[in-house]
């Protein structure tokens, strides 16, 4: 769903700010964001949530985070169509679900903000190391912690779970 990002001009991210903003755009508003404050140290993190109603989405969110000084998020409901919910009904898929679009839409990601930077020869202060997975110790996610790191990490980015996944357990939650 979220393949050659980069190129497509039909896939739209939600700012509570700015409003629809292709991927291109979002790549232009983070390096702009940096820009502001080159001083500023930056970190980056991805993470997905999913619904569990009626109408299936995956809410992926990007978060920018200027240490220090809060950061701005932007987010890309991804839904299947209602026949596609029986794929999706067991919360262990819809987890994996999860990661993977994470895992996706951060490399998609990784690549375009490096070219910007490169492209804009400037030198900016920033990580994008983790994606925030919706699982934790407790529950029902816990026998999937050791599955999910290991997807997350063979992606070459580092896991982060409950309590530390605000991407994934606050954000795109609010949006699922």
């Amino acid at each position: 769903m979220l393949e050659n990002m980069e190129d497509s001009q039909k896939i739209h991210f939600y700012n509570p700010t700015l409003g629809k903003l292709n991927f291109n755009r979002v790549i232009e508003e983070i390096f702009n964001y940096m820009k502001e404050k080159p001083h500023k140290f930056y970190d980056i993190v991805v993470g997905c949530d999913s619904s569990c109603g009626e109408n299936l989405s995956f809410p992926a969110v990007i978060v920018i985070l200027r240490v220090g000084e809060g950061g701005r998020f932007f987010l890309k409901k991804i839904r299947y169509p209602a026949s596609q919910k029986k794929r999706f009904s067991n919360w262990h898929q819809r987890i994996l679900q999860e990661v993977l679009l994470s895992c996706e839409l951060a490399l998609s990601l990784r690549e375009a903000i490096q070219k910007k930077i490169k492209k804009a020869k400037t030198s900016l202060h920033y990580q994008f190391r983790y994606i925030h997975a919706d699982i934790g110790e407790g529950g029902p996610t816990k026998d999937m912690i050791r599955e999910i790191v290991s997807l997350i990490k063979s992606n070459g980015f580092e896991p982060k779970i409950k309590p530390e996944s605000f991407a994934a357990s606050v954000v795109a939650d609010r949006y699922a």
